[in-house]
């Protein structure tokens, strides 16, 4: 007998759970919802995950920030939401849970047809509701485009970018966007 797609359970069983779990699961509010449905991520979205991640590794250590890409859990909210984002950089204090951080400067999803509704609205207000997220970014696998959301004094801007550099104001850097499609198949 199939294990149910939603299961219901405190954020402590779940946390309890997901190490051994066979598959990547969500929790928010109380159910666990399996990450993905299909087994695995394309190419394009892993090769996208990663050069984005490795992009971004000097830069956050350098700056004594901690980046993590697609296993790491970030506590949405407390203790009622936790999410696998594709890449986080963390830079405020370490937390001291090993399972999962509780803040996170940057958060970048790579969308997928699944998923890209629920990365525009469920997790974005999850997300921008952190009080050190800076930028949250939305990463196209079909054609070269980027959507930036930057935190600003009155709120959330956001930026398309097809080209050039998207500032990362937590890195004081900026990520190219030509060189995270550089080679890439999109389909």
């Amino acid at each position: 007998m199939s294990e149910p797609a939603f299961q219901r359970m405190s954020a402590e069983e779940y946390l309890r759970t997901e190490r051994d779990s066979p598959v990547k699961r969500e929790f928010v509010d109380g159910f666990v919802y399996p990450l993905h449905v299909q087994a695995g991520a394309s190419k394009t979205h892993t090769r996208l995950t990663l050069r984005i991640g490795s992009m971004l590794e000097n830069l956050a250590t350098e700056r004594g920030c901690r980046p993590y890409v697609s296993d790491m859990k970030l506590m949405a909210s407390a203790w009622r939401t936790f999410y696998y984002p594709d890449v986080m950089v963390c830079c405020g204090p370490d937390n001291p849970e090993q399972d999962f951080e509780v803040d996170a400067c940057l958060l970048t999803k790579v969308l997928s047809p699944s998923t890209a509704a629920h990365d525009r609205t469920g997790k974005f207000a999850a997300y921008t509701a952190l009080p050190g997220l800076q930028t949250y970014l939305l990463v196209e696998q079909t054609q070269p485009r980027i959507y930036a959301y930057q935190r600003t004094e009155g709120g959330w801007e956001l930026t398309e970018y097809e080209s050039g550099e998207i500032p990362l104001p937590c890195l004081d850097a900026g990520l190219n966007v030509e060189r995270v499609y550089r080679g890439l198949v999109l389909t």
